[in-house]
């Protein structure tokens, strides 16, 4: 019998206004976190002691709870004693984050975004910020993470929240092969054009069948272009996909395409899905035209004018 799972901690995620609270709570519901913003302290042990929905454990995801001076009822105090008292239940690790930024990074922060600081509605910025930063400081002494995003931009701030906290984020990544007769995928964050490798149409026993079927891979296999061609994607795409996961890039999409859709996209689609698994990587593989009907007339046109051009050429 296997160990039960261990309980997955809450993080409270706290800091000054401006200092990128929302963008770090996004960032974690991103990574597969449960998030909840400016809940009222009151409703924090009702919701923590709220059971799990039917059929899920508690275990199964981490909790990041964001809490500032605009929560109701906020008291640095009131957290801190809240905190104690969950870890003292000892049900699930509980940590605080604390994101800080530089008073004069603040005050350009609000200028430039024209918004007016929660705590001086009424006031210099300023104020606000010294204000907060007030009633900020014993959260800000307790902390176990402290993040200064004064010199990071939005993507920084969200590359550091990944790597403390998201562990190994991985972006969804689907192959598509496609056919360029029915035109290009919009969603495609690479497109390759395998219209150069020999196309199995132009045989007839292989023309009803698709890059799926042995024979049909064999046939675009033996190009003397195919493995040079997919060595050097794969390289391309194991030395990029890293790079989209850490920017945070939720979904990428490699398509290849053919004429039809049918014979050299899937085969391609379905062999590089194979390198890339076994590079560590866990893609997903869609035939978008693999149930379309054979572009018969489309195909016939192309080789009665590739025939023209034969006997003009005699």
């Amino acid at each position: 019998m296997s160990a039960p799972a261990a309980p997955k901690p809450i993080l409270i995620v706290t800091g000054l206004s401006g200092a990128g609270k929302s963008t770090s709570l996004r960032t974690l519901e991103d990574a597969g976190w449960e998030t909840v913003d400016n809940l009222p302290l009151a409703l924090l042990d009702r919701l923590l002691a709220a059971p799990a929905p039917a059929g899920h454990d508690e275990s199964e995801r981490p909790l990041a709870i964001g809490i500032d001076a605009r929560t109701r009822g906020f008291s640095a105090d009131t957290v801190l004693a809240s905190v104690a008292a969950l870890r003292g239940r000892g049900n699930r690790p509980i940590e605080i984050l604390f994101l800080d930024c530089s008073d004069a990074v603040l005050e350009l922060r609000y200028d430039e975004t024209r918004r007016r600081h929660p705590l001086a509605l009424d006031r210099p910025a300023a104020d606000g910020i010294a204000r907060e930063r007030e009633l900020l400081e014993p959260l800000r002494r307790a902390a176990d993470h402290l993040i200064d995003s004064s010199d990071l931009t939005s993507n920084g701030l969200q590359q550091a929240i990944r790597q403390r906290f998201a562990g190994s984020f991985e972006s969804t990544l689907t192959l598509l092969s496609f056919g360029f007769a029915r035109g290009v995928p919009r969603n495609a964050d690479f497109v390759f054009d395998m219209r150069f490798l020999r196309n199995p149409y132009w045989d007839e026993t292989l023309r009803p069948l698709t890059g799926l079927d042995d024979a049909v891979r064999a046939y675009v296999q033996a190009d003397p272009l195919f493995e040079t061609a997919l060595s050097q994607i794969e390289t391309l795409l194991i030395a990029l996909l890293p790079r989209y996961a850490e920017d945070g890039k939720a979904y990428v999409t490699i398509a290849f395409g053919c004429t039809g859709g049918r014979h050299r996209s899937v085969c391609v689609a379905e062999e590089i899905a194979q390198r890339l698994h076994t590079a560590g990587f866990s893609p997903t593989v869609a035939h978008r035209n693999l149930e379309s009907a054979l572009l018969d007339a489309y195909e016939s046109q192309r080789q009665s004018g590739r025939n023209d051009n034969q006997m003009a050429g005699r």
